[in-house]
């Protein structure tokens, strides 16, 4: 077991013991019931003090990674066949990813929201909604009342496949299904494609809620680094000559949480692993309503062979409404609706017919011209901001609501999420969105908010913190 460490990072022994030794685990070397080496021995190799190990492997016995035999030693534990213990993922991810984004117990009401994944509610539609509401009720009043069907609204899946066509993506309306948000979309496809114990790839950072709902599923989950131009295909040549993945889960348009979008060489290359290693690619386009002029999609280079396409309407209309879509194979489409049918019985009739009538009447065409504008104008602003505060920008990206950012001297992204609670704004640390959890100096900024007053404050003042200005710096 050969591990990197370096104290000249500022990052924690412990931390990066356990990062090394998580990514052994994930090794061919690491066969069930290998045995570590013994504290003493593993301190001794690698030059350090006992305690950071004792420490580290205390950590990963608690994560059930490795058991600890009385006497014996400490040896790579047995991966279970069942996904892990419900109680003890739902309290990891509401505490370490879920939690700093929209926790009542970390802020109030009047917490600004800077690293959330939504708009302002004074950019929305309010006045739009609320007349399709009372139209609806007076027009269709068993919407309000009655199931849907497990496809879904049929008129608003005859929407979703024309609103496809700019992206080049040309599918019947049957091989459409709508979803509870596109997180449900996500569910659905971990549901019908993967068991426990199977191999997946996304993309590092990630999606955090992806990470979470990978983890209780009891699959192995590997990250391929995310560059500017899309995964990083160095890197995913080769993992792929390690692993064998079922699926591939990518953000090409808006990346979440770095704000990129695939170059079009980068998107060909990646469709060919995928047909020449044969695992399946899922597109999450949820950011796709944000782009002015559009590009080209997996999808769209596919057809839908090897790609299952994810859309939905709520990080732009409403995310109350909680309307997304999955686009896929005949065959893949009516397998998921009979796992939706018995998980939620149907998606929401009235949302569905809610967002149908505002495509309908062109309301949601005006509403995506208004909301392009101002995340336009917040990106240009808040890039700008950060720069000119000593900020480093990842991308930079070039539409959507997010930016990757790091104040170069700090390491750990958590001093900065500490930092911004003095301003009473909440923001996720970055290694939420790694799925190792490893420390991070970057963190996500949503720009919509970045014109905030607060926020304007807090970008100012983090890097000349001399309490920040203290802590270890990174190495240049």
């Amino acid at each position: 077991m050969k591990l990197q460490l370096d104290a000249t990072l500022g990052i924690p022994l412990t931390d990066q013991i356990v990062g090394e030794v998580k990514r052994w685990l994930k090794t061919r070397d690491a066969r069930i019931g290998t045995k570590l080496p013994s504290i003493r021995q593993l301190a001794a190799d690698q030059g350090v003090s006992r305690f950071p190990v004792i420490e580290a492997y205390d950590r990963l016995v608690s994560l059930g990674l490795i058991d600890s035999r009385r006497g014996s030693g400490f040896y790579v534990a047995e991966r279970r066949s069942t996904p892990p213990d419900l109680t003890v993922v739902n309290s990891h991810l509401v505490e370490e990813v879920v939690g700093p984004f929209w926790s009542s117990e970390r802020g109030g009401p009047d917490t600004l929201k800077l690293g959330s994944g939504w708009t302002p509610e004074a950019w929305r539609d309010t006045e739009g909604l609320s007349f399709a509401i009372r139209q609806l009720a007076r027009m269709d009043p068993s919407s309000l009342t009655d199931y849907s069907t497990p496809l879904g609204n049929a008129t608003l899946r005859e929407q979703v496949a024309l609103r496809l066509v700019p992206l080049g993506i040309h599918v019947d309306p049957g091989r459409i299904m709508l979803t509870n948000g596109a997180s449900q979309a996500l569910d659905l496809v971990i549901r019908y494609m993967l068991k426990p114990g199977d191999t997946v790839f996304i993309e590092d950072p990630g999606y955090y809620n992806l990470l979470g709902l990978l983890r209780i599923s009891g699959v192995q989950v590997i990250g391929i680094p995310r560059t500017r131009q899309g995964p990083d295909l160095d890197v995913l040549e080769a993992k792929l000559r390690e692993f064998r993945p079922k699926l591939f889960f990518i953000n090409t348009v808006f990346h979440n949480p770095s704000g990129t979008t695939m170059s079009p060489p980068n998107a060909f290359r990646v469709l060919q692993m995928a047909k020449q290693h044969g695992f399946t690619l899922i597109e999450d386009d949820v950011f796709a309503d944000f782009q002015t002029e559009p590009t080209d999609r997996l999808a769209t280079l596919d057809q839908l062979e090897s790609v299952i396409y994810i859309g939905g309407f709520s990080k732009t209309l409403s995310g109350s409404l909680r309307v997304g879509y999955l686009v896929g194979s005949p065959t893949a489409i009516r397998h998921m609706a009979d796992i939706k049918t018995l998980t939620s019985i149907t998606s929401s009739r009235f949302a569905e017919a809610l967002v149908s009538s505002m495509l309908e009447r062109g309301a949601y065409r005006k509403y995506l011209d208004r909301l392009r504008g101002h995340l336009n104008d917040s990106l240009s602003s808040g890039v700008e901001r950060l720069e000119s505060n000593g900020w480093e920008v990842f991308g930079p990206p070039v539409g959507g609501q997010f930016v990757w950012t790091r104040v170069p001297h700090i390491a750990d992204s958590v001093r900065l999420s500490k930092f911004a609670e003095r301003f009473n704004i909440g923001i996720a640390p970055g290694h939420a969105f790694h799925p190792d959890q490893r420390v991070t100096p970057w963190l996500r900024i949503n720009v919509a908010y970045a014109n905030e007053p607060r926020a304007i404050e807090f970008i100012r003042e983090a890097p000349l913190s001399e309490e920040l200005q203290s802590a270890p710096r990174l190495r240049a």
